[in-house]
């Protein structure tokens, strides 16, 4: 008899702790306010491992838990269901288990902030979004934890909302997200027309009668290329990342749990999950290959120059989502999946960390006023450094494994090319290189204080654009510390990130023997790199297991050796030789300034849609519409009103005759009309 998971509680606990605190908390000591948010988002990790001890009694390992029907429209209809696969039960475990921790640390890490309750409300309401997300039945029931995890964001993205910055970062990131939904929609809609249902199971059932549309753009690619829109917005592909990094203003536990571990990697799952209708439209597949590749190379540049320690993680993270999507768009779906995983372990505990430093340093964000701190925090500095590791691809780190063999699977699988594969390693060796950069920047040499001139290229302003203006805007400056002021974060801190740091040590290695594959084979069974051998042919035929595994090697080293590079630059430029930067960038001035302003994406998007916008609404509907049509037509209606009621008022002259006149006008014109018309 199967157990019933009673899913639908799952996301309740955190729902019902962020009602709690949001209601209530502003009456609530911060000790109550924090166990409120910590029982429900513990409760809710809990029960996901009870779920996580009975999955394998599930025979078919498909669980539906439908509550009632929601929405009925003619032949449409959508259930308030769940649905637990192998793919949602690890989405689940990381999202609830990663949350989980990021709200201990949050309790230190927040501990002397106003708005202390509104803080924990918001961060339970994203817990509650994001699980009902991965756990929903039906597209539809998606959309809902689509769009809340996106409110969510925008109110814990703008959380110091008298800041200007962080106010128009969450207004960013809300209005980005929206045009990827706009697309996410309109397919969507197409589900509807063509196959009335979103429901998961029905749904896919009738896609899997479709043959592959392998000449030209059909419907399934059509409906693919629109949820791939969505997909680049959530999770920061090319053209609507520009979000991400902005989104660095609001405090770094957000930055951890949103834009590292869960709310990013939505796009990866829900790509994952549509993997029937990729698996039909190859084309659409070759499209997010495509923008995953650009994606990883292009955000991996920009993080070389940056000098605010979060903005070189927001890069780091829409780069490693580009490697998401890759695996995705060469279908070895599981190889995205392993990697979101291990991913949200390294990338964080690297949020979590860089909010360790600065909450050492007095809110210091900028890496040239760091060093020489791996002695004054050596539990942070320890760490991170198994964080850096891991998303370096160094054996035998999580990372390794995940990123290995997404890189393999870039060349090996049948939609797989050597470009994928050629950039995706060139992408590893620039990944090592701006992480040991950020390590060797913050943790060694001499403590450097205010002095921001030191150990890289001048700029106007003395600090770069990549400086956010500090994560917390009550923050201590710097230099008050002192080299006797920096000191280790608390224990509440300290806990989640020793835990983090184990994962991103061992978590690589439930793929032994095949495991995670083999856990996760019945969900993509059909169609494939994970549940199909395939192997590029050679001139001979199809290589031998044998070759394959001596290929596999070759380019599993080459990938190492690649970031051993990386990492051997960083140590030559920033530790032996720190002059050399300031005269690189000199040498190279044009293409330096074009890295560190992003390559101007910013500017360029601001003068093709929003001052465009800005002024069209300011010319068009404030001027043309609000100023001419509807205030002048109130004031217009209002000077007609006064003029009339002017004339009329003369009538009342207080005559009894012309009073009587009037009434014997009036009745003429009565019996006029009754006449003129015909009445007896």
């Amino acid at each position: 008899m199967s157990p019933n998971f009673h899913l639908w509680l799952i996301p309740l606990l955190p729902l019902l702790g962020a009602a709690i605190n949001g209601l209530f908390g502003w009456r609530f000591s911060r000790q109550l306010v924090s166990a409120v948010a910590l029982t429900f988002s513990g409760a809710a990790f809990a029960l996901g491992l009870w779920v996580a001890t009975q999955f394998p009694s599930l025979g078919t390992g498909l669980y539906r838990e439908s509550s009632a029907v929601w929405i009925r429209a003619g032949d449409f209809q959508a259930d308030f269901g769940f649905y637990l696969d192998q793919l949602s039960l690890i989405m689940l475990l990381i999202v609830a288990g990663v949350g989980f921790l990021i709200h201990i640390y949050s309790v230190g890490y927040m501990w002397e902030e106003g708005g202390f309750y509104r803080f924990f409300s918001y961060l339970n309401l994203f817990l509650f979004f994001m699980l009902t997300l991965i756990l929903a039945s039906n597209y539809l029931l998606m959309f809902v934890g689509w769009e809340g995890v996106g409110l969510a964001s925008y109110l814990l993205i703008g959380f110091w909302f008298t800041r200007d910055q962080a106010a128009s970062a969450g207004k960013k990131a809300f209005i980005v997200n929206r045009v990827g939904d706009f697309g996410f929609l309109i397919g969507l809609f197409l589900l509807i027309k063509h196959f009335g249902s979103l429901d998961f199971e029905t749904l896919f059932a009738s896609i899997r009668l479709h043959s592959p549309e392998t000449q030209g753009a059909g419907l399934l690619t059509s409906i693919a290329l629109l949820l791939m829109l969505g997909a680049c917005g959530k999770s920061a592909q090319i053209p609507l990342y520009v979000w991400l990094p902005d989104a660095m203003e609001g405090p770094t536990p957000v930055s951890a749990l949103i834009h590292a571990a869960t709310m990013v990697t939505a796009g990866v799952y829900m790509i994952a999950r549509s993997h029937v209708i990729y698996d039909r439209a190859p084309a659409a597949g070759m499209m997010v290959a495509i923008l995953g590749t650009l994606t990883a190379f292009f955000a991996a540049t920009m993080g070389m120059t940056q000098t605010d320690i979060k903005k070189v993680l927001a890069y780091s993270t829409i780069s490693q989502l580009g490697y998401m999507f890759l695996a995705c768009g060469v279908a070895a779906y599981t190889a995205g999946i392993f990697h979101l995983m291990t991913h949200a372990f390294f990338k964080g505990l690297l949020f979590l960390a860089a909010g360790a430093v600065m909450h050492a340093t007095g809110g210091e964000q900028d890496m040239r006023n760091m060093g020489g701190l791996r002695t004054k925090i050596p539990w942070t500095f320890w760490s991170m450094t198994a964080a850096t590791v891991a998303i370096c691809g160094i054996p035998p780190f999580a990372g390794f494994f995940s990123k290995d063999e997404i890189l393999w699977q870039a060349y090996a699988s049948a939609r797989g090319s050597w470009l994928y594969w050629l950039f995706g390693v060139i992408t590893a060796g620039m990944t090592a290189f701006y992480m040991f950069r950020l390590w060797f920047l913050t943790f060694f040499g001499e403590y450097r204080g205010g002095r921001a001139e030191a150990h890289l290229p001048a700029q106007p302003g003395g600090r770069g654009s990549g400086h956010a203006g500090g994560d917390d805007p009550h923050r201590v400056p710097s230099p008050s510390h002192g080299q006797g002021g920096i000191h280790e974060s608390p224990k509440v801190m300290l806990v989640p990130m020793v835990i983090l740091a184990v994962l991103s040590v061992v978590g690589g290695w439930v793929s032994y023997h095949h495991t995670f594959e083999n856990f996760l084979s019945p969900v993509f069974r059909e169609g494939g790199t994970d549940s199909l051998v395939e192997t590029r042919p050679t001139s001979t035929g199809v290589e031998s297991p044998v070759e394959e595994g001596g290929k596999e090697t070759l380019f599993m080293t080459i990938s190492v050796g690649a970031a051993a590079i990386g990492i051997f630059l960083a140590w030559l430029l920033y530790l032996r030789r720190p002059a050399w930067p300031d005269r690189i960038a000199h040498r190279m001035w044009g293409l330096y300034q074009t890295v560190l302003h992003k390559y101007y994406v910013d500017e360029l998007y601001a003068a093709l849609f929003v001052k465009p916008l800005i002024n069209g609404s300011t010319n068009l509907l404030w001027r043309g519409i609000d100023q001419n049509v509807i205030d002048a037509g109130a004031d217009q209606s209002a000077d007609l009103t006064r003029r009339l009621s002017d004339s009329l008022r003369h009538m009342q002259s207080g005559n009894l005759r012309s009073y009587a006149g009037w009434v014997a006008l009036g009745a003429a014109a009565v019996i006029g009309y009754m006449v003129w018309i015909g009445i007896p």
